[in-house]
């Protein structure tokens, strides 16, 4: 019963701790949703239903949040007092200790309430137990009055006597559970007291002297009894069960308590019960039991006279006493008595530990939740702090990054001006006659002042990569005509070391592609750069493949022999370059490539070189901003180091990958991906481009001739092949001169031109001359000629003096389509021999009349020599508003080339305000007051204005857009450069010039 009060308590307990927790939990979470946090949950492991309720309980925690949010903030700032708050939070702590208390006392008297119960439960049951008891006792006692009234009264003498009474209450004993003892009590009339006596041999005591002064077992002493006073009749008990024998001879009926009770036991026939009284010889509380037993039997409704006359004896037994607290009544069928029964807990009750443990966690989760809101104040009026804080330093930042950029911007200026007029009038300088000694000087001086500008230009591309303000053009450009122009800048450094140079570009790779070639063009200088600088000997090689050929070659791919690349030295292969990439990777994007639609081109450029190698320790830091493979105070070759981090982080912008391969003392390899837009949207216009492109700028004359290549090495052959046939050519490869001479003397093929590599010529000069004897008795009806593929100088001028018979024609390396096709017209007199770039763009300037402004007088100078070389007509203005002046319409101005940065008016006002004058003249012209014959062209009057100046921030460039200028040309400007940009707006109108 204990059990089940406590577990039902417990649950009423529980349901409240429950609720606390799913409150304060509540609180936490809104105070976590507050700070940002946010708990990414894997739906993928949900059900729909799970991730419904996963919506729901966000639209719920999002609103809660906002409430919470909006609370805190106006508790956490400055509206509210803190003395407020700290009040508040007081308010909260005593109210809580009061609720807690509360709860101690309700579950305390629950507690007691319920021991209550329990103790009212079992003294009941115990009554009734103790009823059942008093029954079965009752019975028996009936039993055995009959059993007297048949042995003692019925038969004489008795056969019932002590001993015999003894012995059978003694071993019925367990019959009466509720009796310590019975005894049978005579009825003796006065008249016959004194023969009763004389016969038992005893006096018949008095009682109620003991019921005065009650005694102990051991203070007992039944001789000592007085004889009981002379009345009608008596009561003397005969017979005791051992336990109680000390009663033997004592009346009844000189007792209160008994005499009543055996006077209404007689009368009533029933059992009767005394009051509690402290019995003789145990000094404890019970009650004396009398039953009447009468000599014959009598019928049931028999009067009490009757009764009386009838009555024998009386048999009578005693109840111990439990000493309990409780009150339960009790029914023995004794009309004139009511019993009770007292029952206690010998135990005190325990300490109520539920009922406190319980109070005490509510107050300390309250104390916590109160601890919770009070640290989430003071957080969010930190927050708050931080972020009005952090906006200060945003501001700070973003007015420091401005300050930065226009630092940047007035540095650009301030050095490239002057560099412009350097390099310039070094550039005028090489044009007048000067000795030896004086070129060698210019070409040092003009070298120096090259590399400081690209200094220059590496640390501005420094900035503005930590600044994040680096971004790509998307235009449409050749690319093997880019790799052609980086050729060219490293050619003379390639041959005056006798490394070969070469590039080889797959078919598959389209000519035309939309990106930022610029930036291309930076990478692939970057890494040319270091391999010219590191390389000694052997070559270097740049291939470019779609990354859907290398994926689809990989399983192929064996590993190529030591000897067969380029010049037949060792290099790393570039293979290993690509471990780190996920375009290779199996979980990487390879798949990804190629799926992508066919407007995406996915390219893989790699540089091969056969130099010095990187260190092992310096690999993990090659891609470092500033860091130098060796030590910088001893250092055997000059850069800022940061050349390869700016290619890294264009790569990067161009959605690539960038990598590379190094052995010590064999060559490095590296290799990067980019992508890049397809130029040509069909293969129609890519293959009507790609003739019209080779016929105008490479020429055409060529197409239709076939060329034999003799060149034992299949790379370099292959890297031949490629760059003939640009022109148009049919190639053929042989590895040997005998091979050569059997396809040129072979009647069915004509071989209009030989190109031998340097190598295989002076091999054997035998073998060379007899080549060269055999193919003059060949009449094929076609003038052959020969060719020498010549790697340096020093090789060349080696084969002119040694060879005494016959001198082939010698084209340097690297190979390139418009140096390859200006050598082969020199040689076999077919085309224009001279330069057609220079000559075409001399015609295309002739004539024309140009103005410069620019506030520097240098660099006015600079740019009319170089205009004027073309046969340009140059007008000098020192301001914008001698531009304006001077390019108000009507004018006779072709083009004009504008400096931004000048004194009184930039170039971006003074070009706003041409801008403006052009559009009112047209106006003007269409409405009338003009005559539009007067002017030739004049109602689409636009001068195109090209930007010049030594400012290269991306903004700029934009802002010249944004100002109706048409180009833009950066400082130092080399005189090219001009040329490009002025011929674009030229080309339309160049057939009426010529």
């Amino acid at each position: 019963m204990s059990l089940l009060h406590v577990f039902g308590f417990g649950l009423k307990v529980g349901h409240l701790l429950w609720m606390l927790c799913c409150w304060i939990v509540s609180v936490i979470s809104m105070n976590w949703f507050i700070n940002g946090g946010i708990v990414e949950s894997k739906t993928g492991l949900l059900g729909d239903g799970g991730k419904m309720w996963l919506r729901f309980w966000g639209k719920i925690s999002g609103n809660s949040c906002k409430m919470h949010h909006h609370y805190y903030q106006y508790i956490g700032s400055k509206r509210v007092r803190k003395t407020w708050w700290r009040k508040l939070l007081v308010s909260w702590v005593i109210g809580w200790i009061m609720v807690s208390l509360w709860i101690l006392w309700y579950m305390s008297s629950q507690a007691t309430e319920k021991r209550k119960e329990t103790l009212a439960s079992m003294c009941d049951e115990r009554a009734r137990m103790l009823q059942d008891q008093f029954n079965v006792s009752m019975n028996h006692v009936q039993a055995m009055s009959i059993l007297i009234s048949t042995f003692h009264h019925g038969k004489n003498p008795s056969a019932i006597d002590q001993r015999t009474f003894a012995r059978y209450t003694e071993r019925t004993a367990f019959e009466r559970p509720l009796t310590s003892g019975v005894a049978y009590a005579v009825r003796v009339l006065h008249s016959e007291r004194e023969q009763f006596e004389k016969q038992q041999g005893w006096t018949i005591k008095r009682m109620d002297t003991l019921e005065q002064n009650p005694v102990h077992k051991d203070d007992y002493t039944p001789e000592l009894l007085e004889p009981s006073p002379i009345q009608e009749e008596y009561a003397p008990v005969i017979f005791a069960q051992d336990t109680i024998s000390h009663v033997v001879s004592l009346d009844m009926l000189s007792g209160k308590e008994d005499s009543e009770n055996v006077l209404r036991a007689r009368e009533s026939g029933t059992g009767v019960l005394t009051a509690p009284f402290r019995l003789l010889k145990t000094n404890r509380l019970g009650v004396i039991l009398t039953f009447a037993i009468y000599k014959k039997d009598l019928p049931s409704n028999a009067t009490p006279n009757e009764r009386i006359q009838a009555t024998d004896g009386m048999y009578g037994s005693n109840v111990s006493d439990d000493g309990l607290q409780h009150v339960s009544s009790l029914n023995f069928g004794d009309p004139h008595r009511k019993h009770e029964m007292h029952c206690r807990f010998k135990q005190k009750p325990p300490w109520p530990w539920l009922a406190i443990t319980t109070s005490f966690g509510v107050l300390v989760i309250a104390l916590l939740i109160g601890h919770i809101f009070h640290a989430t104040v003071n957080r969010i009026a930190k927050v708050e702090d931080d972020y009005h804080e952090m906006m200060e330093l945003k501001k700070r930042a973003e007015a420091a990054d401005i300050a930065k950029s226009q630092f940047l911007a007035t540095v650009s200026h301030e050095i490239r001006t002057p560099m412009n007029g350097v390099l310039g009038m070094l550039h005028m300088l090489m044009d007048t006659d000067l000795d030896v000694t004086q070129q060698d000087y210019v070409k040092t001086a003009q070298a120096s002042g090259k590399a400081l500008v690209s200094l220059i230009n590496e640390v501005l591309d420094q900035a503005k990569i930590e600044s994040g303000k680096l971004e790509l053009e998307d235009v449409q450009f050749n690319l093997r005509a880019i790799l052609d122009d980086v050729l060219s800048l490293f050619s003379d450094k390639s041959q005056g070391k006798g490394v070969e140079l070469a590039v080889y570009i797959s078919d598959s790779v389209p000519e035309m592609l939309i990106g930022d070639p610029g930036r291309f063009r930076q990478i692939i200088i970057n890494l040319m750069g270091n391999s010219i600088k590191f390389t000694h000997q052997g070559h270097i090689f740049v291939t470019v493949h779609l990354v859907e050929e290398v994926i689809e070659s990989i399983d192929v791919e064996t590993e190529s022999s030591s000897r067969n690349t380029l010049s037949g030295l060792p290099v790393a292969d570039r293979r290993r370059s690509w471990a780190g990439f996920r375009t290779f990777s199996q979980e990487g994007s390879s798949r990804t490539l190629l799926s992508t639609s066919s407007d995406l081109i996915n390219l893989i450029i790699s540089v091969e070189d056969t130099g010095e190698g990187i260190p092992l320790e310096a690999q993990s830091r090659i891609f470092t901003p500033f860091m130098q493979v060796g030590p910088s105070t001893s250092r055997k070759y000059g850069g800022t180091g940061i050349g390869l981090s700016i290619s890294k982080c264009l790569v990067g912008l161009m959605n690539g990958e960038i990598g590379f391969v190094s052995i010590p003392k064999i060559g490095t390899t590296f290799t990067f991906t980019a992508v890049f837009a397809n130029g040509c949207s069909d293969s129609n216009e890519y293959n009507s481009y790609k003739i019209s492109n080779q016929s105008n700028a490479i020429t055409s004359e060529f197409r239709g001739m076939t060329a034999l290549v003799v060149d034992p090495r299949s790379v370099r052959a292959k890297v031949s092949r490629y760059h003939i046939q640009r022109l148009g050519i049919h190639v053929e490869v042989v590895s040997d001169l005998n091979q050569a001479l059997c396809s040129t003397s072979n009647g069915n093929a004509v071989v209009n031109m030989v190109l031998i590599e340097q190598e295989v010529w002076d091999r054997d000069s035998s073998v060379s001359a007899q080549f060269v004897n055999n193919i003059k008795k060949i009449d094929g009806g076609v003038s052959l000629k020969l060719f020498l593929l010549a790697n340096s100088i020093s090789s060349s001028r080696t084969n002119d003096a040694s060879s005494g018979v016959y001198t082939p024609s010698v084209i340097m390396k690297p190979l390139r389509a418009s140096m390859l096709a200006a050598s082969l017209q020199r040689a076999m007199g077919v085309g224009n021999k001279g330069n057609p770039r220079n000559g075409e763009l001399g015609n295309l300037l002739l004539g024309r009349k140009i103005l410069i402004v620019d506030d520097n007088g240098v660099n006015l100078k600079v740019a009319a020599g170089a205009l004027k070389k073309y046969g340009a007509d140059v007008v000098c203005a020192e301001s914008g508003e001698k531009a304006i002046k001077l390019l108000t319409p009507p004018h006779q101005f072709d083009a004009c080339f504008m400096d931004i940065q000048m004194p009184e008016m930039d170039g971006f006002e003074a070009t706003k305000r041409i801008r403006d004058k052009e559009c009112s003249f047209k106006s003007t012209i269409q409405n009338g007051d003009a005559s539009v014959g007067a002017y030739e062209n004049l109602p689409n009057w636009h001068v195109p204005i090209l930007a010049m100046t030594a400012d290269v921030i991306q903004a700029t460039h934009e802002e010249c857009l944004k100002c109706g200028m048409d180009g833009y040309v950066s400082k130092p400007f080399e005189a090219e450069q001009l040329y490009r940009e002025v011929s674009r707006f030229f080309q339309s109108t160049s057939t009426v010039i010529l």
